[in-house]
């Protein structure tokens, strides 16, 4: 009768070794928390940019969108990459138009706030420049 309880329970502690090892607590939080929490606050963030735009801001985005968007798309504005014979969407050239005509990219406005916090960074002393 020993061997009887003794296999399900040496079968649950095997298991469970081989799931523990496979997947340690620090990979967990450190690939798939985090890159999970940050996705979220990046998502709130970018949701909070756009709802807060006027009606008329709005508007000109989605004209300034369809524009550059074409614009983007154009087969002589596609950048070459392997494995996409036509090319693929100019994302650099759909964000300098979006900027240009008034309407920045969330992307784009937030590395123009991370720029300006580094300058009143420098401006302050606590960044030593070409150090």
């Amino acid at each position: 009768m020993q061997i009887h309880r003794a296999k399900p329970k040496l079968l649950i502690v095997t298991s469970l070794t081989l799931a523990l090892n496979a997947c340690s607590i620090s990979d967990w939080y450190n690939g798939y928390y985090v890159d999970r929490s940050s996705m979220k606050h990046y998502l709130k963030d970018r949701h909070a940019y756009y709802e807060a735009e006027s009606p008329q801001m709005k508007a000109l985005r989605k004209q300034n969108d369809t524009y550059c968007t074409e614009l983007a798309s154009k087969p002589e504005n596609r950048e070459p990459r392997a494995g996409y014979p036509n090319g693929v969407f100019n994302e650099p050239i759909y964000e300098t138009c979006m900027r240009e005509r008034g309407t920045p990219t969330y992307d784009d406005y937030s590395s123009m706030q991370a720029e300006k916090r580094r300058a009143e960074r420098r401006a302050r002393g606590e960044i030593v420049p070409g150090g």
